[in-house]
């Protein structure tokens, strides 16, 4: 199998986590790169993060350095869902490994020019760091094969009554990569919150028996009671392990060509991803909607990717 070369845009945060831990077993995916950026939270924490899972996973895709802020406005984070720390508290080792030099986007850059428009982006944070590639360097639109992004949603938000998390935290960010001519595939709620884990599913992971394993279940665990009452899933939402899922295995999924923009000045819905996927007013379509998936076939096959880390029973306790 031909592995397509992909660069991770993220802000660790547990599903963060969880998604890159899913991308290092991938047979079909070559991560080239991993950025942080501000979000879930602060870009001190997200950065370490990061190296904490690269090195936990025992893969060796250089960690850059990105935005420690939005484009514009002020920052949001939600250590109230991912702890203080963005790990719930998880004791994972210190990274040995250092972050490369120079910032995320030039980093982008290179990748993207190296593989004359092969390169792949998943990005499961704030857009800031691709918002800030592409007003530096325009030309970067002819040289990515598309965007996958966890976030948005057509039908409802999650942080207002208006706007997913990842989008609200940089609309402007988010407009630019919509704008830019890049493919995107948006998996924002409409199908996150349909593509859940059960506890019982949770539990099947957990006996993997490796460390990885063993933390993605704690992180995913963390979230079931809470989104049950909240939002009335059926488990806890598979948020950014689905944008990773896509880039994995697109067949898992459906989706539909639409138009989709991003409300930047109205005071209650400002981040909203707005789109015509569901309006008779059409215009030309500047991306995919992903509107649901095969639940159980998705979590078959995150299964069969965690079981790629082996069984040792570890000491740590999650």
């Amino acid at each position: 199998m031909e592995r397509r070369p992909v660069f991770i845009d993220c802000d660790p945060g547990i599903d963060d986590a969880v998604a890159l831990m899913m991308a290092f077993q991938a047979a079909e995916l070559d991560v080239r790169g991993i950025s942080a950026v501000a979000g879930n939270v602060g870009l001190e924490r997200t950065l370490g993060n990061a190296l904490k899972i690269v090195e936990l996973s025992g893969a060796a895709a250089p960690v850059y350095a990105g935005a420690d802020r939005p484009m514009f406005g002020a920052p949001i984070t939600a250590e109230h869902f991912h702890g203080e720390d963005g790990l719930l508290g998880a004791e994972l080792p210190a990274p040995v490994r250092m972050p490369e030099a120079g910032p995320a986007w030039e980093a982008l850059r290179r990748e993207a020019e190296a593989w004359g428009g092969a390169l792949e982006v998943v990005a499961t944070g704030p857009l800031t760091n691709l918002g800030i590639a592409l007003s530096l360097y325009p030309e970067l639109a002819g040289l990515v094969r598309c965007v996958t992004m966890m976030g948005g949603a057509a039908a409802f938000g999650n942080t207002t009554p208006a706007a997913e998390f990842n989008v609200l935290a940089d609309p402007e960010a988010a407009e630019l990569v919509f704008r830019s001519g890049i493919p995107v595939v948006m998996c924002g709620l409409d199908v996150t919150h349909s593509t859940y884990i059960t506890a019982r599913e949770v539990e099947k992971l957990a006996a993997l028996g490796s460390v990885q394993a063993r933390l993605a279940a704690y992180f995913m665990g963390s979230g079931i009671k809470e989104n049950a009452r909240q939002f009335r899933t059926g488990g806890a939402p598979l948020h950014d392990p689905c944008a990773m899922m896509y880039a994995i295995d697109r067949s898992l999924f459906a989706s539909k060509p639409c138009w989709i923009g991003v409300e930047r000045h109205g005071k209650v819905t400002r981040g909203k991803t707005v789109t015509d996927a569901y309006s008779d007013a059409k215009r030309t379509a500047n991306a995919r909607l992903v509107t649901g998936s095969d639940r159980e076939g998705f979590i078959c096959r995150m299964m069969e990717l965690f079981a790629g880390y082996g069984s040792e029973m570890p000491d740590e306790k999650f």
